[in-house]
């Protein structure tokens, strides 16, 4: 204390001495006073009304105004994203939402002042040039996300259902344009540049959306969910592709004055596969983790995706192409991959895509759309995009032998745009080819193609139930697990309480990875991962298991779902070792649930749940069960299924003078199973901690909740399977 005082003291003196010195160097400085050009304020001028003229100032600044743009922009995105994902839609449909209700059709028209103030015209510049980089590194994200090794193996069914994906949806599009054309764009742009954008707008799949789809609905190991992805990255090279075509026709008027920039840009295609990515490819094997990733090496590779990206802007075919390709040919490495998006996925998604998505609402006037002939164009566009998009795929998919089913669910995932439909929209708006009227109708185009493919993947599910044939088995056994080694431990609980008899019963094993805006190649090797304990502890058992995974930002309610949808007749959840405790403060359950959200699934589970709560567990332990009397006889049929079904010898904890149903239960288990039970009588609760329990204790949930209270007996208990009968 005594230091502190001095040191303030100090500070003190010091605050004095110049400042003091410091006002005796201004007081002598008003003899210069008569030298300066600028006139001192006079006393009498009001300071409060200067300092409101400085802030307004400051205020109407064009950085402060472009700080305000983005604060608001963020906001708005993270609110309506939320909503959008809590009704089961992908959240960036959100996103886009948010950026048209900043626009001048909701914002402008209801706060024509405040939209002005907020989106001066002149200060939209700025905000296009940042949203314009954030794109290029968004591009550039999406390139490295393609797999080669997943459309190396499925080459032949990709090519005939992505190219279908594009060249039936192209021509109709181009022959819609015909209906269109005249009326609607013919004093813009020539026809051969709208009917080539319509064409393009209509063949484009948002490869992002569309892979974070199939990992909510936990299709990415099934074989259909491969075939989509590998599809749509398929598509999305060939679409980009054909987009730097229709950009370079566009800018040269005719294809013959195109020629040169087509030679070029294939020249530019052929130069980043054959030297470039070989060259990087070398590189990247001296970079297999994040620890030997240093600063030099990331900047090598800005530099070399802003090399790509101005190349293609020099081309005349758009940097994002440039910014695409570059993530294409980046080396395959996962764990260099991996680092690289994790680096600038994050700043991409969360910081600039938002601003593009403000900076594409207020191109967006939905007013624009002001008569029925013009709502009609809108229907048939949108008719088109669906028919040609979901029908080229669906039919090319059952051409190559996949099944009705999977060949709609193909189709309605492919026709999926969201994200990628909007860049391409902006770049024809950019290039004036595309009229504001027709611009706003495939935006609503894309926003109609991205909304409607959960539902439909719903409705292509119930519609096909009815006819699937699934495999009868005596019983469905669910478990969550968190941590990829519980997994395996809840795997052989289930071994404990079946037996051979485990064998015959469908198991299921679930893991959930929150956050929904992980990556689709982290999300694959999180999934990979995270099985692999319980799927060698499954080959150990010589069992059978399904795996279930999902990106979630709703752990809780995705669970629920999945045991609502599942219909199992046990769920099995995981949880630490101070599960229940009074005094717990960091997340000990499975996923980091309290105990709390571990409440919240067995108040809405209809099935019986078991809680495993692992104090050090090992297979082959010793094993006990308690009962506390008539409440707890549910738990007979579970003894009787451990002594039917193994050959543990167990210890039986109950207490004395219950009713005499429940006595009888008592000593016909013990007069049976003489050899292999011990009972054990208790009178009070505190007897339990004075008994020498080892190895894994069953007991119902309320014992469980009434011994928690004890913290002394608790504390003494070994692992418990905490039952709960179903509710």
């Amino acid at each position: 204390m005594g230091k502190a005082r001095k040191n303030y003291s100090i500070y003190l003196m010091m605050l004095l001495i110049f400042g003091g010195l410091i006002y005796a160097a201004i007081m002598g400085g008003e003899r210069f006073l008569h030298l300066s050009p600028v006139q001192s304020v006079a006393a009498d001028d009001d300071a409060f009304a200067m300092f409101k003229t400085i802030l307004l100032d400051n205020l109407t600044h064009p950085f402060s105004i472009l700080l305000i743009q983005i604060i608001v922009v963020l906001i708005a995105v993270r609110i309506f994203a939320s909503v959008f994902r809590y009704i089961g839609q992908p959240g960036v449909i959100g996103e886009i939402v948010a950026g048209i209700v900043l626009g001048p059709s909701v914002l402008g028209a209801l706060y024509p002042e405040f939209f002005g103030f907020l989106f001066q015209p002149d200060s939209l510049t700025n905000l296009e040039l940042i949203s314009q980089l954030g794109l290029v590194l968004f591009m550039f994200v999406i390139g490295m996300e393609v797999d080669f090794g997943v459309l190396k193996n499925k080459i032949n069914e990709t090519l005939v259902i992505s190219h279908a994906g594009i060249l039936v949806p192209f021509f109709l599009g181009m022959l819609a344009s015909y209906w269109v054309y005249e009326e609607y764009a013919s004093r813009q742009t020539a026809f051969l540049s709208f009917a080539l954008f319509i064409g393009i707008s209509m063949s484009i799949t948002a490869f992002p959306v569309l892979a974070r789809i199939i990992q909510e609905r936990n299709m990415t190991r099934k074989p259909v969910g491969i075939l989509t992805i590998a599809s749509a990255a398929n598509d999305d090279v060939t679409a980009w592709c054909l987009l730097a075509v229709v950009i370079a026709i566009t800018k040269a008027g005719t294809f013959g004055g195109a020629l040169y920039t087509v030679f070029l840009t294939f020249v530019y295609i052929a130069v980043m596969f054959v030297v470039v990515r070989p060259f990087l490819k070398k590189i990247g094997m001296l970079y297999t983790n994040k620890e030997v990733i240093n600063k030099t090496f990331v900047s090598f590779i800005f530099l070399v995706l802003v090399l790509s990206a101005a190349v293609t802007e020099i081309l005349g075919i758009h940097a994002l192409f440039g910014a695409f390709m570059a993530g294409v040919v980046m080396p395959s490495n996962f764990g260099f991959r991996k680092v690289m998006m994790e680096k600038v996925e994050d700043i991409a998604l969360v910081f600039f895509l938002p601003l593009f998505f403000a900076f594409t609402g207020l191109r967006t006037q939905i007013g624009l759309i002001n008569t029925p002939e013009l709502w009609c164009v809108c229907l048939l566009l949108v008719t088109v995009a669906v028919v040609g998009k979901f029908g080229g795929c669906a039919v090319a998919s059952r051409l190559v032998g996949e099944s009705w089913k999977d060949s709609f669910t193909i189709g309605t995932l492919m026709n999926t745009r969201g994200l990628m439909e909007l860049v391409a929209l902006n770049i024809g708006y950019e290039l004036g080819v595309l009229p504001p009227s027709i611009f706003v109708i495939l935006i609503i185009m894309a926003l109609v193609t991205t909304f409607m493919t959960t539902p439909l993947l719903n409705l292509v599910e119930w519609g096909f139930a009815a006819r699937e044939q699934k495999k009868v088995l005596q019983r469905k056994l669910l478990l969550f697990f968190g941590r990829p080694e519980t997994g395996s431990m809840l795997l052989s609980v289930y071994k404990l309480l079946f037996g051979k008899q485990l064998s015959y019963h469908q198991v299921i094993a679930a893991h959930y990875t929150t956050g929904t805006d992980a990556n689709p190649t982290s999300v694959e090797q999180f999934f990979e991962e995270s099985f692999i304990p319980v799927e060698k502890q499954a080959e150990h058992l010589d069992i059978h298991i399904e795996k279930r995974y999902r990106v979630t930002d709703n752990l809780v309610s995705d669970m629920i779902s999945t045991v609502e949808a599942e219909s199992p007749d046990i769920l099995l959840l995981g949880a630490g070792p101070r599960f229940m405790t009074d005094g717990e403060k960091s997340m000990t359950s499975f996923f980091g649930l309290f105990r709390k959200k571990v409440d919240d699934v067995l108040e809405h589970a209809s099935c019986p749940v078991a809680i495993f709560v692992n104090r050090d567990y090992h297979d082959g332990d010793e094993l006990a069960v308690l009962i506390n009397g008539s409440m707890d006889r549910f738990l007979f049929a579970h003894v009787r299924h451990l002594l039917e079904n193994g050959d543990r010898f167990i210890r039986l904890y109950y207490f004395s003078g219950g009713s005499e149903e429940y006595m009888g239960q008592i000593h016909k288990i013990n007069k049976q199973y003489a050899n292999r039970v011990h009972l054990y009588p208790l009178v009070e609760m505190e007897d339990l901690a004075l008994s020498t329990i080892h190895g894994l204790l069953i007991l119902s949930y309320d014992t469980c909740v009434g011994i928690a209270a004890n913290e002394k007996v608790f504390k003494a208990l070994p692992s418990l399977l905490v039952m709960k009968d179903a509710s």
